[in-house]
């Protein structure tokens, strides 16, 4: 999702057309090919788990993605990263390889679809050699990347929006497979930022926002949206800090080079606000 919404920021769409866009037309099930992702009761979970099971018998993924694929393409007006309003950088891993790989340049929808391929869910996406997935399976907040790309542009502050905050589950929770694939996904991103392999560390800002929805649980977008608001708002000194000129930002920024905001209960908030 962050290639996704970054992509289209990037490519000139403002946020408040991204917003409307996302509450008012973005429906990402409509645009996937597989019905797995489009019935619901108990009909439609049987019927997802023999087409899940069929699936991952015979095809590398649950969905092609070539429907996703065109609408990034609509969507960024087949733009290219070099044309872009904004500096853009994404990543993904190759499999046959076993790297890394930054898209700075080329088509901006291509390396959106490739930077979402998430494994199980989306086949990877073939580019020449290269047999892409997700880059969140090497690292899912390429700081780093994002740093060095930012030095010869000559920005020296990163701001990072950190919204997979680890949670502990019963045992009997995962109850498909698909959501044992999410789970280790998750679990690979904790041990990554536990164990000091994260680049988390080397932003200026870090801003935790987070709740127990699903990363493919679409249902709640308005709430979603006003909880990252109410994460900003806040965080306003940091923020206020992070993005002062001058001396006085400068002073402001050593007190706190990085800061976590992080909200347990969008509810709860809501209800205290």
């Amino acid at each position: 999702m962050g290639a996704i919404i970054g992509g289209l920021y990037a490519s000139g769409m403002k946020g408040p057309e991204l917003k409307s866009y996302v509450l008012d037309e973005l429906d990402l099930s409509s645009f996937m090919e597989s019905q797995v992702f489009k019935m619901e009761g108990p009909v439609g979970k049987l019927f997802q788990t023999g087409k899940i099971i069929g699936h991952a018998a015979t095809k590398p993924g649950i969905d092609s993605g070539e429907k996703v694929l065109q609408l990034m393409e609509e969507l960024t007006n087949n733009k290219k990263i070099e044309d872009c309003e904004i500096p853009f950088l994404c990543n993904a891993v190759d499999l046959s390889a076993g790297r890394e790989v930054f898209f700075r340049s080329g088509s901006l929808a291509r390396a959106v679809r490739a930077s979402m391929s998430f494994p199980f869910v989306f086949e990877p996406f073939i580019e020449g050699d290269l047999c892409l997935v997700d880059g969140g399976v090497s690292d899912n907040m390429p700081i780093k990347a994002a740093r060095e790309a930012a030095g010869e542009l000559n920005i020296k502050r990163i701001l990072a929006v950190d919204a997979s905050r680890w949670r502990n589950i019963p045992a009997d929770s995962l109850k498909n497979g698909l959501s044992v694939v999410l789970r280790c996904f998750e679990a690979m991103v904790h041990v990554s930022e536990t164990e000091g392999d994260s680049d988390i560390g080397n932003a200026n800002l870090v801003v935790h926002v987070s709740d127990k929805t699903s990363a493919f649980d679409f249902s709640r977008k308005r709430e979603l949206m006003g909880l990252g608001e109410a994460a900003v708002l806040q965080s306003k000194k940091e923020m206020d800090a992070f993005f002062s000129s001058g001396l006085k930002g400068a002073l402001a920024r050593r007190k706190k080079v990085s800061c976590g905001i992080i909200i347990e209960d969008y509810y709860k908030l809501n209800n205290t606000m």
